[in-house]
């Protein structure tokens, strides 16, 4: 599928890697210029500086073509008015848009975006803190796709602990897409990335794996 994410931020950035991985041709449009750099830096030439609400940098990047439109920036009315755009200008059948303000979902609905995601800024600050409350966190809901954005922290006792991800016997459908240290800066997990104490793995998971995917990076 072609997708395009607008919001480059920590939800954008993962939620892109992920659709990339699972084989998806996706780009990111991000206001910000440092941040699309960032992006292009990480996961190529895939992130263009521009304004998800603009008619005309839409139509620049194909939206006439989308089979998905994904707003995830931290302002409810830049997601509700570029979905609107997507869906009514450009005929994308399925939009999706993040709501901040949970206050604002009957808004989204009632304009008829197709699937209105609700997060607070509890969430937020916790992706900022990097310091989850559970074994397993949601971060974020697809349900168009029926997947799950989960954050599972590492416990120092954790029989995996030492162990390279390639030895993990993680569930069918399931993606690491990051890892976030307590010493070192987030970084993208590879075969041969060594699990340590205490970091927090960003993964996509189908909902009915997620129980498995715990097991496989804490042990039981």
């Amino acid at each position: 599928m072609y997708i395009i994410v607008v919001g480059g931020g920590k939800v954008g950035f993962f939620l892109t890697k992920a659709l990339l991985e699972e084989g998806h041709e996706v780009v990111v449009l991000e206001k910000d210029q440092a941040r699309t750099e960032f992006i292009t830096s990480e996961l190529g030439s895939i992130a263009i500086r521009g304004d998800g609400c603009e008619l005309s940098t839409l139509s620049d990047i194909g939206a006439g073509r989308a089979d998905m439109f994904i707003a995830v920036t931290g302002d409810d009315e830049d997601n509700l008015i570029s979905c609107q755009i997507a869906k009514h200008q450009f005929n994308v059948t399925t939009t999706v848009a993040r709501v901040n303000d949970p206050s604002n979902e009957p808004i989204f609905k009632l304009l008829g975006i197709d699937v209105p995601i609700s997060s607070t800024m509890e969430i937020l600050e916790h992706i900022e803190q990097r310091v989850p409350t559970h074994p397993l966190t949601h971060l974020l809901t697809l349900k168009e796709l029926d997947l799950e954005l989960v954050e599972v922290k590492i416990p120092a006792n954790s029989s995996t602990v030492g162990k390279p991800i390639r030895d993990l016997k993680l569930p069918e459908g399931t993606t690491l897409a990051v890892i976030i240290g307590t010493k070192h800066k987030p970084s993208l997990p590879t075969p041969n990335t060594i699990i340590e104490a205490e970091d927090q793995i960003i993964a996509v998971t189908p909902p009915e794996r997620e129980a498995a995917l715990r097991t496989a990076l804490r042990g039981k």
